[in-house]
């Protein structure tokens, strides 16, 4: 798909995820090497963490990137954006989480749960959003962790852009590596122990660019749309 982004159509991308122990905080970082060279403004956006010091000390998880914003229910905290902020000012949404039990983990749940206002006001009707996700092995939800996320866009209106086989990284069967038709994926194994693959991280890219494209030209022919009405 070719890039169709020029300086007047630049889209606003907006990389918000959680990551436990950092597998979903490098898909994202590799989204948005993606989401730039298809010549969009990209940010990444975390997602707040719900468990307590003690609980992440015991789980052994790293300390979160201090560097990149987090959502905040409150507004005026230092360093964060509001869920309004993080949802309605951009043209296109690239969401990442790890699977918990093949579904979305509590922490992503709380954002969208917090947007009953949105939903209210329409404010997320048309707004395309893709996934990115890790998961413990193969079989451990590539596809269900995206898929049982689904009814939160669907009730929001908003308009969901798998990757699809757009990229010929996903047919490889060379080596063992995630991702699905719904979008890039690691494999973190049961213990986090592995990293993602250069193949992953590849595939990352490429839906970031990909997405970029999709919602650039959404942007423009609204864009365009809305000129002519007005004629």
């Amino acid at each position: 798909m070719a890039s169709v982004s020029t300086k007047a159509s630049k889209a606003k991308i907006h990389i918000i995820y959680y990551s436990t122990y950092g597998h979903v905080a490098t898909l994202a970082k590799n989204i948005l090497k993606g989401v730039e060279a298809a010549g969009a403004e990209g940010h990444l956006i975390q997602v707040p963490e719900t468990l307590s010091k003690e609980v992440l000390g015991k789980m052994h998880a790293p300390d979160k990137d201090s560097t990149i914003p987090t959502i905040s229910f409150v507004p005026g905290v230092a360093n964060t954006v509001t869920v309004e902020d993080a949802l309605v000012n951009c043209d296109g949404i690239l969401f990442g989480f790890p699977t918990r039990f093949g579904g979305i983990p509590a922490q992503v749940k709380a954002v969208w749960d917090a947007t009953g206002g949105l939903w209210m006001k329409g404010a997320l009707v048309g707004k395309p959003i893709g996934v990115f996700f890790s998961t413990g092995s193969q079989g451990g939800g590539q596809e269900t962790t995206a898929l049982t996320s689904l009814t939160n866009y669907v009730h929001h209106g908003m308009l969901f852009v798998p990757i699809g086989y757009t990229s010929p990284l996903l047919g490889n069967i060379d080596e063992v590596h995630g991702g699905s038709a719904y979008g890039a994926g690691t494999i973190a194994s049961s213990n986090g122990s592995r990293q993602p693959s250069e193949l992953e991280l590849k595939l990352a890219q490429h839906q970031g660019s990909y997405f970029t494209q999709v919602a650039t030209a959404l942007k423009v022919g609204r864009a365009a749309a809305s000129s002519s009405s007005s004629l």
